[in-house]
C-alpha cells in the first residue's frame, strides 16, 4: 500500500498533467501569484495595527500575561543578566545546561560549565536541565516570546526537547500588538519562526491539562529593563 506522502504526490502530478492538457501555461502561475498579493495587499485592515501603551505599562502587560500562562518573570538590569541567570538556575537545580550559540557577551555567569549548542547531540538535550535563548521579539497582548533561530535563539530542537527554557528579553524587544510583531519579522519571512506563549500545555478530552508534551514544561523569562 502506498503511504500518504505517495498519493499526495500522485494527486499533484495528476494535477499538473490535468492542467497542462486543459491549456493552462505554466507561465500564468505567476500571474496568479501577484493577483493573489494584489488581493492580500488591498484587503482593508481596520483592527489595531499599533499599540498605545508607554513602554513601562507595555512590560507590565507583558509580564502579567506570562504569570497567566504559569510562566516565571524576573525583572533585570543590563548590568545585571548573568546574576540574575544564575540565581535561577541555582535555585531550580539546574547544572547541566545547553546555551544557544552566539548568545551575547554579558549574559552567561562565569565559572559555570555550560555546554555549547554545537557540542549538544540530541541525547545531550533530552538529559540535560535546561536551556538558555535570547529571542527575536515578545508581545505582550499575547504573553509571547518569538524565536527566528538565529544567533543566540538556537535551533527549534533546542526550544523542543529541554525540559525547561529560560529566555533573555530586552525591553525593546517588547511590542504591545501581534501586527507590530510581524512587521519586525517581515525580513525573516522565510525563516523557521517559533512562537511561544508560555509553558507546553495541552488537555486531553477530559481536560486534563499536561504540560511538556510540545515543548519544554517550564519556562523563565529574564526581562532586561
Amino acid at each position: 500500500m502506498p503511504d500518504s506522502r505517495d498519493i499526495m504526490l500522485q494527486r499533484i502530478r495528476a494535477a499538473i498533467t490535468a492542467g497542462n492538457q486543459s491549456g493552462i501555461a505554466r507561465n500564468s502561475i505567476p500571474a496568479a501569484e501577484e493577483a493573489a498579493q494584489n488581493d492580500v495587499a488591498s484587503t482593508p485592515r481596520t483592527y489595531i495595527r499599533t499599540g498605545q501603551l508607554d513602554q513601562q505599562a507595555r512590560l507590565r502587560l507583558f509580564a502579567e500575561r506570562l504569570h497567566d500562562y504559569d510562566a516565571n518573570v524576573s525583572t533585570t538590569s543590563a548590568g545585571s543578566i548573568s546574576q540574575t541567570v544564575s540565581a535561577i538556575l541555582e535555585k531550580n537545580g539546574q547544572k547541566n545546561v545547553i546555551v544557544a550559540d552566539g548568545l551575547p557577551d554579558g549574559i552567561l555567569p562565569a565559572g559555570l560549565p555550560f555546554v555549547p549548542e554545537r557540542e549538544a547531540s540530541i541525547r545531550d538535550l533530552d538529559t540535560c536541565d535546561g536551556i538558555v535563548t535570547a529571542c527575536t521579539v515578545a508581545i505582550a497582548t499575547t504573553g509571547t516570546i518569538v524565536l527566528r533561530h538565529g544567533p543566540g535563539e538556537g535551533a527549534r530542537k533546542l526550544t523542543l526537547i529541554p525540559d525547561r527554557h529560560l529566555c533573555i528579553v530586552r525591553a525593546d524587544q517588547v511590542v504591545e500588538t501581534v501586527p507590530e510583531a510581524f512587521d519586525r519579522l517581515a525580513p525573516f519571512a522565510t525563516c523557521p519562526i517559533t512562537f511561544i506563549s508560555g509553558p507546553s500545555a495541552t488537555a486531553d478530552i477530559e481536560m486534563t491539562r499536561i504540560r511538556g508534551v510540545h515543548g519544554p514544561r517550564f519556562l523563565n523569562v529574564v526581562l532586561v529593563v
